[in-house]
Order: structure tokens, then sequence, then C-alpha cells
């Protein structure tokens, strides 16, 4: 079918398949690492819904607790976007090997509902898949809504835009860019208690001598950030420079990222130096604190995030 061809049609699905449990192996979810895979089975309710079942663990090393009690809202993002991996090779038989690429992602945790305790905490995701456009009978585009329960209580929420190709329709869209990079940084970490970080192999941002800027520090040698080789930044590591950029620029108290919403506009390259800058927006609540988080690359807009959430520390 020509590139061009884009079908609205869904494919039909077999009843079969409904209200029965499915486990998940850790490719179905883009991961390498059994520790950062956290989805565990999966149910079709619906065509276009789906329930999962995936566990945050309470003692993550780079998911780490925020503010002393409660699971890292990036964890709970994380968990979302691999559900919705997992919702679109299992539910509609993607193929493995396609690129699952994120243009946004917007959710908010409710952070009464994530306390951590001594185990880890069992949750139910709701994937519910729209706006589905169709080539050669597999979904090439479409949006993700999530809903995240814990014990009954609304956990969190989440709204997504994705696309996929394939591996041979992804090089043609790269180009010249090497199939797999290697950036091993020269420049030292920000401080990672500065950061919001207790260690600094997790810390993503080098000091550039100007208030409010750092430049974006990728290790592709980090396990959990790089689970295979790359060709760009992963946006998960974007996302993490914007909550360690917010942290930053809110100063001592930091910020927990309780909501987010976030735009991908270009791949960010290992190859140039990128420009994480933040600024705290005026006019927020006293127990609450946003902050607006930009990324530049060779003059042009990487990514936009606002986070707004309360201070980590009082």
């Amino acid at each position: 079918m020509p590139e061009a061809a884009v079908l609205i049609d869904p494919v039909p699905v077999m009843d079969a398949e409904a209200e029965v449990a499915h486990p998940v192996g850790i490719d179905m979810v883009h991961r390498t690492r059994s520790e950062d895979a956290f989805p565990r089975n999966w149910m079709r309710l619906a065509h276009d819904r789906f329930s999962v079942t995936a566990v945050l663990p309470h003692d993550h090393v780079f998911f780490a607790p925020v503010g002393g009690d409660r699971h890292d809202p990036l964890l709970v993002a994380e968990t979302m976007r691999q559900s919705a991996m997992l919702a679109f090779h299992a539910g509609y038989g993607v193929p493995l090997g396609h690129h699952f690429l994120l243009s946004g992602l917007d959710f908010t945790c409710h952070q009464e509902h994530l306390r951590v305790g001594g185990a880890p905490a069992e949750v139910d995701v709701e994937v519910y898949c729209s706006d589905l456009k169709w080539r050669g009978g597999q979904p090439v585009a479409g949006r993700v809504a999530w809903t995240v329960h814990r014990g009954g209580g609304l956990a969190a929420t989440g709204m997504g835009v994705t696309r996929f190709t394939s591996p041979e329709v992804y090089r043609r869209m790269r180009g010249e860019t090497p199939a797999a990079g290697i950036s091993i940084p020269a420049a030292a970490p920000v401080p990672a208690a500065r950061a919001g970080r207790s260690r600094a192999e997790d810390v993503v941002l080098s000091e550039t001598g100007r208030d409010g800027q750092w430049d974006l520090r990728v290790d592709t040698r980090h396990p959990t950030l790089f689970q295979r080789p790359n060709d760009h930044v992963p946006g998960m590591l974007l996302l993490e420079a914007a909550r360690q950029a917010a942290f930053l620029a809110v100063g001592p108290a930091g910020i927990v990222p309780a909501r987010t919403v976030s735009r991908f506009h270009r791949y960010a390259e290992f190859a140039s130096p990128c420009r994480i800058g933040a600024v705290v927006q005026p006019g927020t609540a006293a127990d609450t604190v946003t902050v607006q988080v930009t990324g530049h690359q060779d003059g042009e807009p990487v990514f936009t995030a606002v986070l707004s959430g309360p201070r980590a520390h009082g």
C-alpha cells in the first residue's frame, strides 16, 4: 500500500480475546532489564480499551521515591508509556522492532494515592486508544489516554499522541544519522542534591555559567535511560532533564512534578549541545509551584514542558 494511503477503519477483534489475562514479556515494553519493566499482565476490555496490571517498585534505584514517601511521578509516566506500547504490540499486532514515537505526553498524579510502603505497589492501568489511523491492517498513529487506579483510588491520569514506524521507514526518516550512538559526557554534573537526585550518575544536566540555563548531559552507559542502542536522546531522558531543571530553578525547596504537560518537537541528537532553560512561573498558589522548561539544539526547539506540583521540601 502506498505510504500516503492511511485508513481509519478499525480491524475486527476476536471476542475470545476479551477478559483473558495475558502475561507480559519485557520485550513487549521495549525493556531489556526486568527491574525496569513495570507491566505484569494485560487484558482486553473492549476493542480499543485495555487493562494492564503493573507494579511500582518502592526501591527502584533511578525512579526513587520523591518527598520521602511518594512514588516518583516519572515512574508513573513511564508505566503509562510502557502500558501503551504493550497495548499496541499485544492488542493490535504492531510488530516488535517498530519504533514507538510520542510527540506529546501529559500526566497528572494524585499523590495521596501514591504513598510508598515497604513493598512494591500494584496498580491498575486502563489504556484507551482513539483516533487510530491504519495502514496494512495495523495502526500507525493515534491518541492514548490512561487512568491509573490503586486500591480503588484514582492515582493518575494521562494523555499522549503516538505513531509507529517500521525499522525501514524509520531509517529513511533519520537519513545519515548512525543507527546507534555513544555519548560519554565530559562536563561535570550539577551537584546531585541541587538537582533533586541522590546519585551523581543520575544527573543529566551540567552548568553553563548562566542563570536558569544548563546543558543536557547524556551518558549512554546509564542502565535505565538507555536500555539498548539508540540514535537519539530518549524522551524519558528529556523529561528527567525537565524535572531536574525545574528543581534547580525552584531552589532548595525543589518540586514534585505531579502534573506535567510536554511536547516533543524534534529529535535531540547526540552530536550537538542541547541547552535546557527553566523559568518559574509567577502567580502560583502558595502550596504549588509551576515551571516552564524548554530544550533547544542548533537553534531549534527540541521540547517544551510545564511542570507543576508541591515543593519537595516544605
